[in-house]
């Protein structure tokens, strides 16, 4: 999946000269966390939060404290640089890149102009769709021998029963390096038959267990 698929494509920004309070406003009024700066080129050239803003402003606790603050402009609280990503990149990447960095939103661009904006928001939603977990599924675990090929040998036996895959993941099985989980989520209320047709293939399934009464049979 790339970054042009889940991206917000109209972005509240300001310009530097900005004054604190504008952004202030346009965060309440839009509801929004991240405001990116730009240049009359639609350049990125830095980034404020919600936090920043808030921290920027003037207590209420303060009795003599006056609203100069807020006529501040907003390059005096920036964030800069700005680590911004491409429409074509992959969402995978951009994850990585919210994980590594501790960042809750990354603007996109495309030949340096701004053209959207992911949030941490918008990567959980899409992490949802890519597990299945939208869409009402049972989950099947399947412990399977690190080695190529073993992946379209596991979902054949899936096709056994004719019922539609949401999703398939793979990670590994901490155990014990030689072997991994395949995860997949299929689209039935009922995946006891499925996993019988596994454990006859020779098999090993973490999740679901069948019930006791189901191996007095």
């Amino acid at each position: 999946m790339l970054v042009e698929e889940i991206m917000k494509e109209h972005v509240i920004t300001l310009t530097p000269d900005d004054t604190i309070e504008t952004a202030l406003k346009l965060l309440h009024q839009h509801h929004i966390r991240h405001i990116p700066i730009i240049d009359e080129e639609r350049a990125v050239i830095g980034i404020v939060s919600d936090r920043d803003v808030r921290d920027a402003s003037p207590s209420v606790l303060e009795e003599d404290t006056g609203q100069e603050e807020l006529q501040h402009p907003i390059h005096s609280i920036m964030t800069y640089p700005v680590t911004t990503v491409h429409p074509l990149d992959f969402v995978e990447e951009t994850a990585s890149i919210f994980y590594e960095q501790e960042i809750a939103c990354v603007p996109v661009t495309r030949d340096d102009k701004l053209v959207g904006i992911v949030t941490e928001k918008d990567m959980l939603y899409t992490l949802i769709q890519l597990t299945g977990t939208h869409v009402q599924s049972s989950q099947i675990e399947v412990k399977v021998i690190n080695k190529p090929g073993i992946l379209p040998q596991v979902t054949q036996v899936f096709g056994k029963r004719k019922v539609n895959i949401s999703s398939i993941l793979i990670y590994p099985y901490k155990p014990d390096a030689k072997y991994k989980i395949v995860v997949v989520r299929i689209q039935t209320m009922n995946p006891l038959p499925t996993v019988e047709d596994l454990e006859e293939a020779g098999y090993e399934v973490l999740w679901p267990k069948k019930p006791e009464s189901s191996y007095e049979l």
